[in-house]
């Protein structure tokens, strides 16, 4: 274990001179100012605006822009992991620097928990912060707060340091820039599966169910993002809670423990079964017999 913190301490001196860093350090203070000001304005927009009946102002517009920093912050940290993982492996064997550390007593899984630990401490820090900071810029501009404010930093962190691993993985395949551009792939699929779930809890369409359940079994992170996005607004209710959920940020999809291991478990839709609640019908889809009525009714 002493092998790995030194090999950890020896990539996070390899990150500081090559500016690592300092470049997420500048895309984190760039966000964060610019969200500053937007959630600024919003609020104060929002305070001058006509909800529809039922809507509340600060909860709508403070959970969706909450929701959009979320998924700034697992960008940012998607950046900064894969910036510490690409070349882990390859990168280092190419350049000549992994043959004098791989060698007795240091093995390559030595190598490899070393390298990990170092990036996904490092990443979980990095999210926890960017979040805080989040949520008391959203506090102080419009006194607006999520209903659970830790849970959803851990599950940020855990996505984050899941990608970590899967770039990791990926550093021992594939040479740094392919490895790279693999990652942000897959983030960007696991995002565009966890939005067609939203569409198709939305709609009643089992195939984009089964395509969000089957895609966040292969990349767990969405899940876990959706987990946390729906945290925000946990005791949030009729149609406020309607539409914040509306919103690809606002909310995200109820998930329990399963969610951590890669299932997708809506509980609303276990909950209605469990009563005996028959699911809506998809939109726009009738019964047969429903129509056969329909075409041998007379018409006025």
């Amino acid at each position: 274990m002493i092998h790995a913190v030194t090999i950890a301490a020896y990539a996070l001196r390899e990150s500081l001179r090559r500016r690592v860093f300092a470049v997420v350090a500048l895309l984190t203070l760039a966000f964060l100012f610019l969200y500053r000001l937007g959630v600024r304005k919003a609020f104060e927009e929002a305070e001058s605006a006509f909800p529809p009946v039922g809507v509340e102002p600060d909860e709508f517009v403070g959970a969706t822009l909450m929701g959009m920093a979320m998924f700034a912050i697992l960008f940012l940290g998607t950046v900064l992991a894969v910036f510490l993982t690409l070349g882990a492996v390859r990168g280092d064997a190419e350049r000549g620097l992994l043959q004098p550390l791989v060698v007795r007593p240091l093995g390559r899984t030595t190598f490899l928990l070393g390298r990990f630990l170092g990036a996904a401490g490092v990443c979980a820090v990095y999210v926890a912060l960017v979040y805080a900071a989040a949520v008391l810029l959203t506090g102080d501009a419009g006194g607006w707060w999520p209903d659970r404010i830790i849970a959803p930093a851990v599950e940020l962190a855990a996505a984050v340091v899941l990608l970590v691993a899967l770039s990791l993985l990926g550093s021992v395949f594939l040479s740094s820039t392919a490895n790279g551009i693999a990652v942000f792939m897959l983030f960007g699929a696991g995002l565009v599966g966890g939005l067609l779930g939203q569409i198709g809890e939305a709609v009643g369409s089992p195939t984009l169910l089964t395509v969000a359940e089957r895609t966040s079994w292969a990349l767990p992170f969405e899940a876990l993002y959706q987990d946390s996005l729906q945290r925000l607004t946990l005791e949030a209710g009729g149609v406020t809670r309607f539409a914040v959920e509306l919103g690809p940020f606002g909310g995200g999809q109820e998930y329990g423990l399963a969610a951590h291991l890669g299932r997708r478990l809506p509980r609303r839709r276990a909950r209605s079964r469990s009563r005996g609640v028959r699911p809506a019908r998809p939109l726009g889809t009738l019964g047969t017999a429903q129509r056969s009525e329909r075409k041998a009714a007379p018409s006025d």
